[in-house]
């Protein structure tokens, strides 16, 4: 009798594997799927009408002929609804002007953002949208006055390794009509053109009078240029050059490449990272809401950082990064990165804060982080964590819908819940915080942690969709096949932000730097 029970029992087995392997390969094969380059020109206006609107689209065609994107055009305020949007790879404001969106249109667009789409502003597309904060965000500075046209001499910023200003000397003139904005750009984006206000004669800013940015903004990629109010700006090839660049790298033909040399990317001001401050627990002294539940409460946002939770001091004259701790945060990088061995040194501080104040110390390195800010506990971005707590250092955590395999050894707690455990020779586990997955974590394989208040030393390998973590010098976790769901389809991730955490306890990082790599060391083909 028992022989069948088995010969049942194993053909179930055969039949249910068969099942979830035809799911796996399902789940993979949206990766290889190619989404169509097409981008979508929209040039309405509500307001002042550019001339030049037409020669606009005129170049902007010719350039997808060119470079293999196809391009609509359109004024109809009716195209911006989910379902058209998400055909489309970038969206071109070209010169539009006032309010063109209604209030669904907006949320569309927002989710189209959200969603991973890119746009392109040209001119005016900061003179359109005054009353939508969202926008106003995203495009990064609004048009307030301009001088007459005339001739003006840009600085270049070519600290930005961005492709959309590489063609052009470190100063060049041109004429155009240049805006003055209400506020400088904000301090979120990328400033890629500079106007030299001493080159030209009317109003002026006055401050450091960005003219051109990209910036990663809530999921999307956003390329702004304040250049284009004239005919003969189509015809410019500069101008085309830089515009195509900018629409390339919002289509993800093009990234932003890390220096070869590699990257310090801790300087005295913070300026390659942006603050993101979540909810305020009811012991922090501010005036701002406040929740005991403060991975539920309304957050503080995007740099606004009034208690320096996250701040520089000097160690033996070099940078050391402060995190208070104080309230839940995370400093996020301007820029993603991809392909990289990124560095840095540790150690803790004594205080801790509420609502952990009894629990061990706590912090992280976030990387591969994409979307929006605060898609996990209204605080953090969706990615892939290097757990930096007490006793846990080198952990694997996966926040949100950015997760991964690792190979790992199943075992059971007290309890009975499942844990896994780093082993290079384990079965790969698929690990996210959601239905249909035993955990989200990866414990270390071993603790290589110094005491309290010695500095560690942290390393992150990553390469395509795979990583190593190490800790003072040990393999203590490795990562492979992340992926990110998103739109209702699994893609793979191979680059992303990174956001270094507050989490209640106070912490020290220096020397963070970041490398290109093409392959891993040799040091790793055993694992």
């Amino acid at each position: 009798m028992k022989k069948p029970i088995i010969k049942t029992t194993l053909l179930t087995i055969f039949f249910f594997s068969l099942i979830i392997s035809c799911k796996v390969k399902k789940q993979y094969n949206t990766f290889s799927k190619k989404t169509e380059n097409t981008i979508l020109i929209f040039s309405k206006t509500n307001g002042y009408r550019h001339k030049s609107i037409t020669e606009g689209i005129t170049a902007i065609k010719k350039l997808g002929q060119e470079n293999g994107w196809k391009t609509d055009t359109t004024e109809d305020s009716l195209q911006f609804n989910y379902q058209n949007l998400k055909k489309y790879k970038t969206l071109v404001f070209l010169n539009t002007t006032g309010n063109v969106l209604n209030n669904q249109q907006e949320k569309d667009f927002e989710k189209y953002i959200n969603e991973g789409g890119g746009f392109v502003g040209i001119h005016a597309a900061t003179d359109t949208e005054y009353d939508w904060p969202f926008y106003e965000q995203m495009i990064g500075a609004q048009f307030k006055s301009h001088p007459k046209q005339q001739k003006a001499t840009l600085k270049v910023n070519k600290e930005s390794n961005h492709a959309a200003i590489a063609h052009y000397n470190d100063t060049f003139e041109v004429f155009d009509e240049w805006y003055n904005f209400k506020k400088p750009a904000a301090k979120h984006v990328n400033v890629l053109l500079e106007l030299d206000e001493t080159s030209y004669s009317g109003k002026r800013m006055g401050t450091k009078h960005a003219i051109s940015w990209y910036h990663h903004f809530q999921g999307g990629r956003i390329f702004y240029t304040g250049m284009g109010h004239t005919k003969e700006a189509y015809t410019n090839t500069d101008f085309l050059q830089h515009l195509k660049e900018g629409i390339l790298w919002t289509i993800k033909e093009k990234n932003v490449a890390i220096d070869k040399n590699g990257e310090d990317l801790l300087d005295s001001n913070l300026s390659k990272w942006d603050v993101w401050i979540g909810a305020v627990h009811p012991s922090v002294d501010i005036n701002f809401e406040k929740s005991k539940d403060v991975t539920k409460g309304k957050p503080m946002g995007l740099n606004n950082d009034p208690k320096k939770v996250f701040s520089i001091i000097k160690e033996n004259n070099k940078n050391v990064l402060k995190i208070s701790g104080k309230i839940y945060g995370g400093l996020t990088s301007k820029n993603e990165y991809g392909n990289y061995h990124f560095t840095t040194q540790f150690k803790w501080g004594e205080k801790k804060w509420e609502p952990r104040i009894k629990g061990k110390r706590d912090s992280g390195i976030l990387y591969h982080a994409k979307g929006v800010h605060g898609a996990f506990w209204n605080t953090w971005m969706a990615s892939l964590e290097f757990q930096i707590q007490e006793g846990d250092c080198g952990d694997f955590i996966a926040l949100g819908d950015v997760y991964e395999d690792v190979p790992a050894d199943r075992k059971l707690n007290k309890k009975g819940k499942p844990f896994f455990i780093y082993n290079p020779k384990g079965k790969e586990i698929p690990l996210k915080y959601a239905t249909g997955f035993e955990s989200g974590r990866s414990t270390k394989s071993s603790l290589y942690e110094n005491p309290n208040g010695a500095w560690n030393t942290l390393e992150i390998y990553c390469l395509d969709n795979e990583s190593i973590h190490l800790v003072n010098g040990h393999v203590v976790n490795r990562i492979k096949n992340a992926r990110y769901d998103v739109a209702g389809k699994t893609i793979p991730v191979s680059r992303g932000k990174i956001q270094i955490q507050s989490e209640a306890a106070e912490v020290y990082y220096k020397n963070i730097k970041i490398t290109p790599i093409s392959k891993l060391p040799s040091k790793f083909s055993k694992l």
